[in-house]
């Protein structure tokens, strides 16, 4: 094959991604560090209410003097909001790959901390090895099984459809996300973080959810809406959710 005049034809993959400019640390600190210690996150610990996430450490600090999420300022819980916060494995995981040797810098200072008070070491929890897919020749006249297999806590399928934004609202993106598969815990404030998030909404902005022809409240689980709302409510299989911007009524 004749090469090209500007000799990119030649050029070998390695050296193509040679060429990638690699991103510093410091353009994903907004996502990895904490905001209440300003440290790489330990222990990533997120708000259930806002999806906010802090070290565990610095956010049970944090709510034994205050019920609101340090970011937002949302009310968490009235009075126990340590009962809405969950770890995020993933989230540390990704910590630890991107910062160097922040992984065995923690587990050296939890093993001093435990040998300065002569404890024992707490054992590092060990994860049973993934058994490794094998595929078999389907056999003639059976039906075909899916390859992807929806995770069972994943029991609720919503459709959200925007009917529109009240008049002096202005300036959000379209949600390109309709179709959403969802735990049945969780609520009906979830669907409107989700919804804030996509569509990059101003905090001035309400969002108001119906189904059928009921308001729905923050607290009401997507299972119980579901169950009350029976099959009126249902299109394909789908829980339909309309939503509308609207202003706060002063």
């Amino acid at each position: 094959m004749a090469s090209r005049q500007d000799g990119t034809a030649n050029r070998s993959p390695d050296s193509a991604s040679e060429d990638e400019s690699k991103l510093p640390l410091s353009q994903f600190y907004p996502y990895i560090r904490c905001a209440l210690c300003c440290g790489f996150l330990i222990d990533a610990t997120t708000i259930t209410e806002c999806l906010h996430t802090f070290c565990k450490r610095c956010i049970v600090k944090h709510f034994f003097g205050s019920n609101k999420c340090p970011t937002c300022s949302i009310v968490v819980h009235q009075t126990q909001p340590l009962y809405n916060i969950r770890p995020d494995r993933q989230l540390q995981d990704i910590v630890y790959k991107m910062v160097p040797f922040l992984e065995e810098s923690e587990r050296e200072k939890m093993c001093n901390f435990y040998k300065e008070r002569g404890l024992a070491v707490p054992k590092p929890v060990v994860l049973s090895p993934q058994v490794p897919v094998v595929w078999r020749k389907q056999k003639k006249g059976s039906s075909p099984s899916s390859v992807f297999t929806m995770p069972p806590e994943l029991n609720v399928s919503l459709l959200l459809e925007f009917v529109g934004a009240e008049e002096g609202i202005f300036g959000f993106k379209p949600l390109e996300r309709r179709y959403v598969c969802v735990s049945g815990e969780a609520t009906v404030r979830h669907v409107e973080l989700f919804i804030r998030r996509k569509m990059e909404l101003s905090p001035m902005c309400q969002v108001d959810v119906v189904c059928g022809d009921h308001l729905l409240d923050h607290f009401q689980s997507l299972k119980d809406i579901q169950n009350s709302a029976g099959k009126d409510a249902l299109q394909d299989g789908l829980l339909v959710l309309h939503f509308g911007l609207v202003l706060p009524s002063l």
